[in-house]
């Protein structure tokens, strides 16, 4: 009597489903508490990072190591940069958030800016030199663009606990803290809204990179 000859299954697209699922999931977990990737869509932080660039961001760097002058962040500007109630609809905001998530496209919402004064620091532009002071102390800014000057608008701020100002190293071009003087907060960016800290360009490929921590020299804050 013979036996019918047993045949391995096919794999079914159901299976391909799941293991799809499983991929999404695992990612988004990760990307969720570790690390993501983001878009760069503007031109305010050349010549660091460039229109169109993907960025790895660590979510826990900053867990063990405080924020600190000279950081480049990522963070949510809603309620500060951006409207606290950003949106264009359900579909199209599903829409944005896919390729967002994807790293096809930016955000209206997220924001990525060098941090250059932490709470209790005396910020002010500029000196009779025309150099951007922090406490008291002319700062030399070798990460701005090329013929830039540190602000063409005067500004003169102390920053409050709890938060950040942030400027962009296009100064010429970025809309950031010195743009939001007169709006509620004062140009200021709350921690707690930092994403975290840019580590490494994924894209373009020819482009790859480390971005290392760069510090602004330590100074003492303002005597109160």
């Amino acid at each position: 009597m013979h036996h019918a000859e047993r045949r391995p299954r096919k794999l079914g697209w159901r299976f391909v489903l799941l293991a799809l699922v499983l991929v999404i999931v695992v990612s988004a977990v990760i990307r969720s508490c570790w690390i993501d990737v983001f878009y760069i869509p503007s031109e305010s932080m050349e010549p660091l990072l460039d229109t169109g660039d993907r960025v790895l961001v660590s979510r826990v760097d900053y867990a063990s190591s405080p924020i600190r002058r000279g950081d480049v962040v990522v963070f949510d500007g809603r309620g500060s940069f951006a409207p606290l109630h950003s949106g264009s609809g359900p579909f199209i905001d599903a829409v944005k958030a896919a390729g967002e998530w994807l790293g096809f496209t930016g955000s209206d919402t997220i924001y990525v800016k060098r941090v250059l004064g932490v709470a209790g620091d005396h910020v002010r532009c500029c000196t009779a030199a025309g150099e951007l002071e922090i406490n008291g102390t002319a700062v030399r800014e070798d990460y701005l663009f090329p013929g830039d000057a540190p602000s063409e608008s005067a500004f003169d701020v102390v920053v409050p606990e709890g938060r950040l100002w942030l400027m962009g190293d296009h100064r010429s071009v970025s809309a950031d803290s010195r743009a939001l003087l007169g709006a509620p907060g004062g140009g200021m960016v709350s921690v707690d809204k930092v994403i975290g800290r840019p580590i490494q360009t994924l894209w373009p490929l020819t482009d790859l990179r480390q971005l290392p921590r760069v510090a602004v020299p330590a100074m003492q804050k303002d005597a109160q």
